[in-house]
């Protein structure tokens, strides 16, 4: 047990300089385009998926929950939000590129993730303008971004953050895994989920509820240590909004309207898993 502690740890380490340089790139470039994002969706109007779909794929700190406030004050549609938190992939793209995953894998998930996103968002709106659910304009209040982002730091000081955080998240989470692959095998656990189309996308659904960044940790992390397919992984990426889904709950008035969608974005995430399985489009 000492020995896969130990093991885990010096891998976990070695992952070190690649996420604080990937943090450090995301963070300036957040920098000195996040002004310019928000005011971008916030005029997006009637493409407003389309817009919030590109721009969710990019792991912006605090992106979802920016959405999130701005669809609480009715700026934007229902549809523009579920189309942030179903492109939304938080920790996945530093995780990949730290551990030099193919390029073409990357961008087959983001590039799903992106049209899942597009698709779903214009489908809500369309039904909610047919539905005559007209939604009203509100004064916008940026809440709990400070609390959830720590964007007001230095690029530097929030790089390293996000470093720490994350290497503690994977080391804790690796840990975990590798001690289950060991006491059960690694054969038993990928047939519980590998070989059962439905069951893995539910299970990942479920797992991508969780309002932070462990989610997509835990999910990638078993992408690559192949006790997942890439289409159970894509359902888990779908539901998992980071923190925003936690702010929604607290700055969206109304807890029907939260609820339902929450279940939505956890019924988008789970049949588009399960459809990607059955085509076979996400076999990779």
């Amino acid at each position: 047990m000492i020995d896969i502690i130990i093991e885990t740890l010096i891998e976990s380490i070695k992952l070190i300089p690649f996420l604080f340089v990937t943090y450090l790139i995301m963070e300036y470039i957040e920098h000195k385009t996040k002004d310019k994002t928000k005011e971008t969706i916030k005029k997006s109007g009637k493409i407003g998926p389309l817009i919030g779909s590109i721009l969710g794929i990019f792991p912006q700190c605090g992106f979802s929950v920016s959405a999130t406030n701005l669809y609480a004050a009715r700026v934007i549609t229902l549809g523009t939000l579920i189309s942030v938190y179903l492109s939304t992939s938080d920790e996945m793209l530093p995780i990949f590129i730290s551990e030099a995953v193919s390029i073409d894998i990357i961008l087959k998930i983001l590039g799903i993730k992106l049209v899942i996103g597009i698709i779903a968002g214009f489908i809500i709106d369309w039904f909610l303008r047919l539905k005559n659910k007209n939604q009203e304009e509100e004064k916008i209040v940026d809440l709990c971004e400070k609390e959830h982002c720590h964007c007001e730091n230095s690029i530097l000081k929030s790089s390293l953050k996000h470093t720490i955080n994350i290497f503690i998240y994977i080391f804790i989470i690796s840990i975990i895994m590798h001690l289950i692959i060991h006491f059960i095998g690694e054969e038993a656990i990928a047939s519980l989920v590998l070989n059962k189309p439905i069951i893995g996308p539910v299970i990942a659904g479920l797992i991508g509820l969780i309002p932070n960044c462990a989610a997509s940790v835990i999910l990638t992390q078993m992408y690559l240590e192949n006790l997942i397919t890439a289409s159970t992984l894509i359902s888990g990426l779908l539901v998992g909004a980071g923190v925003g889904l936690a702010v929604l709950f607290k700055t969206n008035k109304g807890i029907k309207d939260n609820l339902k969608i929450l279940v939505l974005l956890y019924s988008i995430g789970v049949i588009s898993g399960i459809f990607l399985e059955f085509i076979g489009i996400a076999n990779f």
